[in-house]
């Protein structure tokens, strides 16, 4: 009997104690879900249910993200996140994986691409080309001491930040469907349902680390070294973006001509999740791709 939905299982990276879920059909070609930054592998659930029978589909928590643990120190830094999909590959002989990522998870999946080329069927990266070239034309006029001050004077906040808590489960749903408006009242209260925990006065907190808020940039490779690994990548790539989000289309901005064998797709009515405010429109281009 086939069952309703994934099962939960962990590995370890780096000491911690990191989330998958794994929806079944071993014996068939496996597809690595990343998500991006404040997420969680949940968040695929409708990827997942329309690719399954073709697919063994993997879906990871970030460290610091779902059900995954946080880190002590509160860093979280893209290539540790590399490391951890590479330790998830390794671990469940993925090898070679098909990938399908988002955001933050979809740039260091990228990277991933670019150090193990062979180990990458076909990438799928959705809004994932970040820091653009605006956003790399402003870096550039911040001297390197200052952005490290500015980046402790932020984690020193974070510090004292204590994860918000909302009275309500429905407080929650309205939080997130504020922060996305394409989002369907459907959508919005799964997200909501398994992003978040109760706490034991009763009250609601978002899973994932508050230190997440804040940017490690400053740590970061620099913009050649991941122009670099960009080059590198091999495989077919699929590049999506949303044509209301800040993300910006990868042709017109020219971060597709990094890549060898990429193909840009934009939908219209899509800011940063495309995946879910044009599902439908997703899903056929999706599996034309793969």
């Amino acid at each position: 009997m086939q069952l309703l939905g994934p099962t939960s299982n962990t590995f370890i990276s780096q000491r911690l104690r990191l989330h998958y879920v794994d929806w079944g059909n071993a014996d068939k070609p496996p597809l690595l879900l990343i998500h991006g930054g404040r997420d969680h592998c949940r968040s695929w659930d409708w990827t997942a249910e329309a690719l399954r029978e073709d697919w063994h589909i993997i879906a990871m928590d970030h460290r610091g993200h779902g059900d995954s643990q946080w880190t002590s120190d509160g860093n979280y830094r893209t290539m540790d996140l590399v490391y951890d999909v590479a330790q998830l590959i390794h671990q469940l002989d993925l090898a070679p994986v098909t990938i399908v990522s988002h955001s933050w998870g979809a740039n260091t999946s990228l990277r991933y691409a670019g150090l193990f080329p062979e180990n990458v069927s076909k990438i799928v990266a959705i809004e994932g080309l970040f820091p653009t070239p605006e956003a790399e034309a402003l870096l550039k006029d911040v001297p390197f001491a200052r952005r490290v001050r500015e980046f402790i004077v932020e984690k020193r906040k974070a510090a004292g930040r204590l994860p918000r808590r909302y009275p309500s489960l429905e407080d929650a749903y309205a939080r997130m469907k504020g922060e996305n408006p394409y989002l369907t009242d459907m959508q919005a209260r799964h997200l909501t349902t398994h992003g978040i925990n109760r706490n034991e006065d009763g009250s609601f907190s978002w899973k994932f680390d508050p230190h997440l808020n804040v940017d490690g940039a400053p740590y970061d490779i620099s913009l050649e070294q991941r122009n670099d690994l960009w080059k590198a990548v091999t495989c077919p790539t699929l590049l999506i973006n949303g044509a209301n989000s800040w993300a910006g289309n990868p042709d017109a901005n020219g971060l597709a001509a990094h890549f060898r064998n990429a193909q840009v797709v934009e939908y219209e009515n899509a800011g940063h999740w495309p995946h879910h405010d044009q599902f439908d429109s997703f899903i056929a281009t999706l599996k034309d791709f793969l």
